[in-house]
């Protein structure tokens, strides 16, 4: 079941920051993307998403190093910077990511989550600690949303419980 449908029909989820203020996963779902939108509209994440695709499928490393870098750099500094308060009054701390196309680790109650740029679509292992899309399919904007809310959800759950 969809994300969005399970909202509706089962609760938003409330989660109470460090700051005591009550903030529902749909209300941070919302502010995730405009957060994002702010930085670039759809298009163009979708457009810098097939960009490094293309460049990957073309082993040209010269447009890899181009394009990666701030790709993965814009992701992480809206969820880190941008949305700080957001994730804070959420009760949710963000730390530096472990995968090399995770944006950040989230955790809360104890749980923790990784939204990940790109989803796994063969079970060839990437190298560890390198950034290359072996096995790999780069995420569009869309989708990246849905699965950033479907990483959020459980730590809303795991605070109603």
């Amino acid at each position: 079941m969809p994300t969005a449908v399970r909202l509706a029909r089962f609760g938003a989820g409330v989660a109470t920051g460090s700051l005591g203020t009550a903030m529902t996963l749909i209300e941070t779902i919302d502010r995730l993307r405009t957060a994002h939108l702010m930085v670039r509209d759809a298009n163009e994440w979708d457009g810098l998403s097939a960009a490094l695709t293309e460049a990957y499928d073309a082993n040209d490393d010269d447009l890899i190093e181009q394009l990666q870098p701030p790709f993965l750099q814009s992701w992480r500094t809206v969820t880190r910077y941008v949305l700080r308060d957001t994730f804070d009054h959420a009760g949710i701390s963000v730390t530096e990511p472990v995968d090399p196309w995770g944006i950040a680790v989230l955790t809360s109650g104890g749980s923790s989550t990784e939204p990940l740029l790109c989803v796994v679509t063969t079970p060839e292992p990437q190298d560890a600690g390198t950034a290359n899309l072996t096995g790999r399919r780069l995420l569009t904007f869309s989708e990246m949303m849905t699965h950033y809310a479907e990483c959020l959800e459980p730590l809303f759950a795991k605070q109603r419980a």
